[in-house]
């Protein structure tokens, strides 16, 4: 695939609403429920009622490199299945709803009084965030968790997830991962190369997103090298870290797609509400769409209920 650099700026403007919007059903069954969830009690969904502390945190196994975890334990799909599934949400844009925005752009769109929301709720009710590589060790070992884990990832490399979803984590202590899509660096309304080393130095994880969110299941002959090897690249460059986990575009995979990314060196890939895959569970990570509609409390039920 070779686009023109006129092309390329149409990309970049096209990418801006890329995931808000629901064009496909792998993304579009992930936000069904956009109204208040009323059949759990709130208060039976709080296990300790509790801010995160250290001292949980320090009972919490390190994250070991995912490249010393034994083959046998990373290719065990019956005991990864079998052990319960850590909740992990998805962001998008983070930023006020506009005139413009259609209905179904606001799953995809959470308003920055929305996100505090929902940040300020995972805190208060004692929620963890992990790493990818404590989840990767969790699910191949068992490795032990912090109570309450969850794991928060941010697609598509919006600049309002540096300037405004940040600084938001930093005031609870989370950590996230950023599932970056190359094409959109350092154009209007994302983020920078420096951003992005920025995140990574401070503790989060960068993950690779593709370089302009094409679908891994149309993917032919260059389209592996344009859309995985080069992006990859780009990030390890901008890190100084091997990258090793990865996000469909859209949620969207297939079998095929798996023997590919392995050989490029990921040991992990995230979708989003599809079941997992049998038989290679660990590139079928589940994640929800932190719906830009869902309250506090909305949110807190769909973690309870989804995972």
């Amino acid at each position: 695939m070779k686009l023109t650099s006129a092309s390329l700026l149409l990309v970049a403007l096209a990418v801006a609403a890329c995931d808000s919007k629901t064009a496909t059903t792998g993304e579009a069954a992930t936000s069904s429920a956009t109204v208040e969830a009323a059949t759990i009690d709130p208060a039976a969904a709080e296990t300790s009622g509790t801010k995160a502390t250290a001292a949980d945190e320090a009972n919490a196994t390190p994250a070991p490199d995912p490249s010393t975890i034994p083959a046998a334990k990373a290719t065990d799909a019956a005991a990864i299945l079998a052990r319960p599934q850590v909740p992990i949400l998805c962001y998008h844009q983070i930023r006020d709803w506009t005139a413009r925005d259609s209905k179904n752009a606001k799953d995809y769109i959470t308003p920055i009084a929305t996100f505090k929301g929902h940040i300020k709720m995972l805190a208060d009710s004692g929620y963890h965030t992990i790493s990818p590589d404590q989840l990767y060790a969790y699910m191949t070992t068992g490795a032990k968790l912090p109570s309450k884990p969850i794991m928060l990832t941010f697609d598509d490399t919006d600049l309002d997830q540096f300037t405004i979803a940040r600084p938001e984590l930093d005031k609870y202590g989370y950590k996230a991962m950023y599932f970056v899509m190359t094409v959109s660096l350092g154009r209007p309304h994302y983020m920078t190369k420096a951003m992005v080393k920025q995140l990574s130095d401070e503790g989060n994880v960068i993950g690779s997103h593709t370089w302009d969110h094409h679908n891994v299941k149309k993917y032919q002959g260059k389209d592996w090298e344009t859309q995985i090897d080069k992006p990859t690249k780009t990030l390890e460059e901008i890190t100084g870290k091997k990258i090793v986990y990865f996000a469909y575009p859209f949620g969207l995979w297939n079998p095929q797609a798996f023997p590919e990314l392995k050989k490029r060196g990921f040991v992990a890939a995230f979708s989003l509400a599809e079941k997992r895959d049998q038989n290679d569970p660990l590139f079928t990570i589940r994640r929800i769409i932190a719906s830009g509609y869902w309250s506090p409390k909305t949110l807190r039920n769909n973690i309870v209920q989804s995972f």
